[in-house]
């Protein structure tokens, strides 16, 4: 199996100079790419039309979480950019995610998933603002809202995707950040699996970021990824 496009290389530059000096490197048929919050601020819409034009995938991840209207006209704004994927926070609730739905409801609009509990926090994290279930349940629940509104999946750990595809579409898509190949450091990541454990569990997407673009030399980085995965 190829894994190549199973890899989303998240591309966290603080400017796009760095961006595109380290894209010069990585070729797009070996992976996709992620921009977030950081570097589209910096840098907007014009480099994400840049990234796309050289031929790579774009997931646009900008968590979007407002009132159904401002979302749906911003997943509008961002699918005129040509972007392969998109996200919001499953927990804006459901007529949020149903206009979301609506606004992307047309042939060849980006995968649009659902963010369900940020890998960065624990259960002490959800206590903290009044969710008294754990993480996995409460990625249960925001799940089912996804799959209820018609998304095409859901950003979530690896440590859950075994218990989601049982209750998920098999065609829904599990995109799994907090991955960390082996000797790799987990940072500020709490629930982190290795690359190859997260696909033989159900991840279809794995998001991978410092461990890549912080490498002396990404492009081996990402060599060693796959070949760990294909291992």
């Amino acid at each position: 199996m190829n894994y190549n496009k199973q890899i989303i290389v998240a591309l966290d530059f603080p400017t796009e100079k760095a961006c595109l000096d380290f894209l010069k490197n990585i070729d797009p048929a070996r992976c996709r790419v992620k921009v977030g919050k950081e570097l589209f601020t910096r840098c907007g819409p014009a480099l994400v039309k840049k990234i796309n034009a050289e031929g790579y995938d774009v997931f646009l991840d900008l968590k979007f979480h407002d009132i159904p209207n401002t979302v749906a006209g911003a997943l509008k704004a961002a699918a005129d950019l040509g972007v392969w994927m998109v996200n919001v926070h499953a927990s804006g609730g459901k007529a949020m995610l149903d206009a979301s739905r609506e606004a992307l409801n047309y042939q060849q609009a980006p995968l649009l998933i659902a963010v369900t509990v940020l890998t960065s926090m624990g259960i002490e994290d959800l206590s903290q603002i009044a969710v008294i279930n754990t993480p996995q349940q409460q990625v249960q629940v925001l799940a089912s809202l996804a799959v209820n509104s018609g998304l095409d999946g859901v950003v979530c750990s690896a440590q859950e995707t075994d218990f989601l595809r049982l209750q998920c579409p098999s065609d829904f898509q599990l995109v799994t950040p907090g991955i960390r190949p082996s000797g790799d450091s987990a940072n500020d990541q709490k629930r982190v699996v290795s690359p190859r454990l997260a696909l033989e569990q159900g991840s279809n997407f794995l998001v991978i970021g410092r461990p890549i673009t912080q490498a002396s030399n990404p492009s081996e980085k990402l060599d060693s990824i796959i070949q760990e995965i294909e291992a």
